[in-house]
């Protein structure tokens, strides 16, 4: 048995993940490998199968009790009406010409796809509705907020097939979606975030106007951080072809010094308006992404 917990927890690791066949079989290992963890975890006894039931509290009615429940857990929960439940989350992945880059076997999008999916299969399984949203240019897929286990098929799907697109403005289609999205809920926005820091945050800042929770992962890879470029190297810009030829160690303490500085503007202007963001490399487990999802979902109920 302990064999067989170790094995799936090496589906977190996306360079494995990224050999499966499809998203719904990456999906479903990446969740299993992170329940598994969870034993080992803050949020121990946690398990997707109860999703619908909260604990017990004081002054709640005893004929609400799951006995059955009980007789497994040897806790008292009582069984949520759907409007205690009922979370909308809408995942927006950011599928432009630079979420293409990667150094080793996982390029960003990738990477993002694959939370996304993660994130998709945990949600629905809590009986949370979720909702897609692709984009680069513009938003290419909008899949509308749904609980139904079929809906499922329909967010994999569009995952599977998502490719790298053009170049994009970020902030003017967040700012669409912030209008295009009615009901309140969890934004999550999954990007390389390589665009103006100031007006990305300004576009986050519309959709906590319009009263929404908000998480950022901002997704780049371990060599746009470390910069290991030996030789001499022509960068190729992903979205407009522009091309710069250099040495990289001419320049590798200015970028890293600039990187740190734009990271740095985005954790602490969204700080600022109360959004949670998150750097995450491609090389990093999955479940990093899923725990701090974990932490928003128990501190908005």
């Amino acid at each position: 048995m302990p064999e067989r917990k170790l094995d799936r927890r090496r589906y977190l690791d996306p360079a494995i993940i990224a050999r499966l066949d499809n998203m719904s079989l990456r999906a479903r290992l990446v969740v299993e490998g992170f329940i598994i963890g969870l034993h080992r975890s803050p949020y121990h006894g946690f398990s997707i199968e109860f999703a619908e039931h909260r604990p017990y509290m004081a002054g709640d009615e005893i004929r609400h009790i799951d006995w059955k429940l009980y007789g497994k857990t040897d806790r008292f929960y009582i069984k949520q009406f759907e409007e205690e439940t009922n979370l909308k989350s809408y995942i927006l992945l950011d599928k432009s010409g630079s979420m293409g880059y990667k150094s080793g076997v996982v390029s960003k999008l990738e990477y993002g796809s694959y939370l996304a999916a993660a994130l998709g299969y945990l949600m629905l399984k809590q009986q949370d509705a979720v909702s897609l949203s692709l984009f680069d240019t513009g938003v290419s897929t909008y899949l509308p907020p749904s609980a139904r286990k079929s809906h499922l098929n329909l967010v994999l799907n569009a995952l599977e097939k998502t490719t790298p697109g053009a170049e994009t403005e970020i902030a003017p289609l967040l700012h669409e979606l912030a209008e295009k999205i009615k009901k309140r809920g969890l934004i999550i926005l999954i990007s390389d975030l390589l665009d103006n820091p100031a007006s990305i945050v300004n576009a986050l800042k519309h959709f906590r106007h319009k009263r929404h929770e908000v998480i950022v992962f901002q997704i780049l890879d371990p060599q746009e951080i470390g910069f290991g470029f030996e030789r001499q190297t022509k960068f190729v810009d992903m979205e407009n072809r522009d091309s710069l030829l250099t040495e990289p160690w001419q320049i590798r303490q200015a970028y890293r010094q600039t990187l740190a500085m734009f990271i740095e503007e985005y954790k602490t202007q969204c700080r600022a308006q109360n959004v949670d963001f998150f750097l995450l490399t491609t090389d990093r487990s999955l479940d990093v992404g899923l725990t701090e999802y974990l932490n928003k979902r128990a501190r908005i109920g």
